[in-house]
């Protein structure tokens, strides 16, 4: 049976035994103060795979409807649950990294420390050099490496890790 996840003001929590199970056997979500707290990325994930349901106004959502709901936040949100997805799904834990200044960051499952950084862009996208640069030269200071995922338009994701190095 699915749990319930309250979507509040900017958070996304759950309070039930079932989600304290996940967060802490799976590494969905960070348990904190007896709640779980979600990213976006980690509730769809739940919902798509049928474990959760969002309520949100004391209502459950649809997914669509949790789609438009995070996309008004983040408008790269659908593109960017491609890549978390097919990450957790090889079996990758996957968690934000926005004060690294990327989307994500990518642990193997019995580290505790991040790998990677994950970059992510695709062909219509304009990267931006400097951009580029300095993502990769924080994730060499921060001892990860940069994972650049490029997706296609037909929504296949490749893959490419990049370092920093001094010649």
């Amino acid at each position: 049976m699915a749990f319930e996840i309250y979507f509040l003001g900017n958070q996304l929590f759950s309070n039930t035994a079932q989600a304290i199970t996940l967060a802490k056997n799976k590494k969905l979500g960070e348990y904190k103060t007896s709640k779980v707290i979600y990213s976006k990325y980690e509730a769809f994930y739940l919902i798509e795979k049928a474990k959760a349901k969002i309520m949100f106004k004391e209502k459950k959502i649809t997914s669509i409807k949790a789609i438009k709901l995070f996309s008004k936040k983040h408008k790269n949100f659908s593109r960017n649950y491609l890549v978390y997805k097919d990450l957790r799904e090889k079996g990758y834990i996957v968690k934000t990294a926005l004060k690294f200044g990327t989307e994500f960051r990518v642990y193997d499952k019995k580290s505790k420390h991040a790998k990677w950084l994950v970059f992510i862009s695709s062909p219509r996208d304009k990267v931006k050099w400097k951009e580029f640069v300095s993502t990769n030269r924080i994730s060499h200071s921060t001892a990860k490496k940069l994972l650049i995922a490029l997706i296609d338009s037909q929504h296949s994701i490749s893959y490419f890790e990049s370092d920093w190095i001094k010649p």
